[in-house]
């Protein structure tokens, strides 16, 4: 007698994958494959370089095009085994994440090409090539991933590429800079661990569309507000929020330029991107509790980040309080969860992504030119280089908030959306740290670029292959300061996305679940 053929239709996806829904789960696996081969070319340090900014740019074109078809036709969903979700690990593409992919992978292209002069042999023979492809590989699946343990695994991949990087030489600094770094981190990825074991056992499911859906209809009985506070509290330690945020003054300004740039602009941006997907996404109404919280947060970040910054004389840790200060705004756009402040915290991000990790590389550069961080002793780089001073200054103007750059419109996003519920006090905060920032920032054009130097610059010339990196963000910004409308309306349908799942909700269930 024939066996009677099994019905597997309910469990597994039976049609053929179509080519474009590869795209979803190519940029992580394609960083992943190029850092295995940089590692097994780790004794040919000539070919570190050649073989990574490639690499990267590849990397950039296939989020291009994931950017391209999410917009043009909603979000998109891949699972793993062709396991149907919830049982299936799915990697969902919606515009919040694609937005940040993006950036995140300019970013990456950006230092890579730059670390071309700033990293020399030993650090290429130790790693850091891999290192950086599996940071991105990391930060690629962390932005892609629909499944929220498979968030925390992204976590530990770039937590762990990050270690390397920030270690990377051996020198005393830098260890303790890293053992500064690691503590909090893995105190933050424990909790998002416990928190996510929590979860699971009320909802029998990691899936993020499924979470999304069971909470919406079980709101009354189900103790969402403990997991919505033990996930604001452990993202915010990754974000580098008040209280939370010693750690990144204490250790950015210890590895190598090239490391800090690309730590100011990815690191903290993975931890705001959690918080946006979990707290607008999964938990809308724990987060509107949770909102005086939230902004008293996002106001006491602003205003420590842009006060540590005028008490600084190194540039690296003037820099890093200028990266807390901004995490703050995106607090407070995140507070206040209407379309404008989570438009506005996704746009700052995006924002600070690419002229933080700028304002590092000029600090490299600066630091070059005259051997030294210490504001007390810079001096005439105004005199050495005027198209470097100029994109430095364009960076500066851009990172206080001031038009037309990048800076200016993720502001007036959260300022209004805050002035238009009457949190006339959080405004006035968010202005108040632009007029700091923009204090901080000219007293270091005053000194080191404006001021004669008292002894002589380097004689060499900066290298192409470090200026042109820095050239590419600047020009970003003032891109996106003045023609902002198309980014504008693409970040406010991701906003909607992110307020309104159903979409997101189809991609991953198109039946219903």
């Amino acid at each position: 007698m024939a066996a009677t053929p099994t019905d597997l239709t309910a469990a597994l996806v039976m049609t053929p994958v179509a080519p474009a829904d590869w795209l979803v789960v190519l940029p992580p696996a394609w960083c992943i494959l190029a850092g295995a081969v940089l590692l097994m070319a780790r004794k040919s340090l000539h070919l570190q370089g050649v073989l990574a900014v490639p690499a990267l740019a590849v990397l950039v074109l296939l989020d291009a095009l994931l950017l391209a078809h999410v917009a043009a036709n909603g979000p998109m969903t891949m699972v793993m085994g062709r396991w149907l979700p919830p049982f299936g690990i799915a990697f969902t593409a919606d515009l919040t994440g694609v937005l940040f992919a993006l950036a995140g992978a300019v970013v990456a292209l950006a230092g890579a090409v730059h670390a071309l002069t700033d990293i020399d042999g030993s650090g290429r023979r130790y790693g850091f090539y891999p290192f950086l492809l599996l940071l991105m590989a990391g930060v690629s699946g962390a932005f892609l991933t629909g499944d929220i343990f498979n968030l925390y695994v992204w976590f530990e991949v770039l937590l762990i590429s990050s270690f390397g990087l920030i270690t990377l030489g051996s020198e005393p600094r830098q260890i303790d800079g890293a053992i500064k770094y690691a503590f909090l981190n893995l105190i933050a990825t424990t909790l998002f661990l416990i928190t996510t074991g929590y979860l699971y056992g009320i909802f029998g499911t990691l899936n993020m569309a499924d979470i999304a859906t069971k909470a919406a209809a079980g709101r009354a009985e189900l103790p969402l507000m403990t997991l919505a506070m033990l996930y604001l509290t452990a993202f915010g330690m990754k974000a580098a929020a008040f209280p939370v945020n010693f750690w990144l003054p204490a250790s950015y300004h210890t590895p190598r330029i090239v490391v800090s740039a690309l730590f100011a602009g990815l690191l903290t941006k993975v931890g705001i991107y959690a918080l946006l997907r979990t707290l607008i996404m999964l938990f809308p109404v724990e987060r509107e509790e949770l909102s005086f919280v939230i902004a008293l947060t996002g106001a006491a970040t602003m205003l420590l980040g842009a006060l540590g910054a005028l008490g600084q004389n190194d540039i690296r840790r003037l820099l890093g309080y200028l990266v807390i200060s901004g995490i703050g705004i995106m607090l407070a756009g995140l507070s206040l969860g209407s379309p404008g402040g989570t438009g506005g915290a996704i746009f700052y991000a995006l924002h600070s992504m690419v002229v933080m990790t700028g304002l590092y590389m000029a600090a490299g550069l600066a630091g070059r030119l005259s051997g030294t961080f210490d504001l007390s002793r810079l001096g005439g780089l105004y005199a050495r280089s005027a198209l470097f001073s100029a994109l430095s200054l364009v960076l500066f103007f851009a990172v206080s908030g001031l038009p037309p750059f990048s800076g200016f419109w993720p502001k007036v996003m959260v300022a209004k959306a805050a002035m238009d519920i009457g949190a006339w006090w959080l405004a006035a905060v968010v202005f108040l740290s632009g007029f700091l920032t923009t204090i901080a920032v000219g007293r270091v054009f005053l000194l080191a670029y404006w001021r004669p130097a008292d002894g002589a610059l380097a004689a060499e010339a900066i290298p192409a292959s470090a200026l042109l990196p820095l050239a590419v963000l600047t020009v970003l910004t003032v891109v996106f300061g003045l023609f902002p409308d198309a980014l504008l309306s693409t970040i406010q349908l991701a906003a909607q996305g992110l307020a309104d799942p159903r979409a997101y909700v189809g991609s991953v269930f198109p039946g219903g679940n």
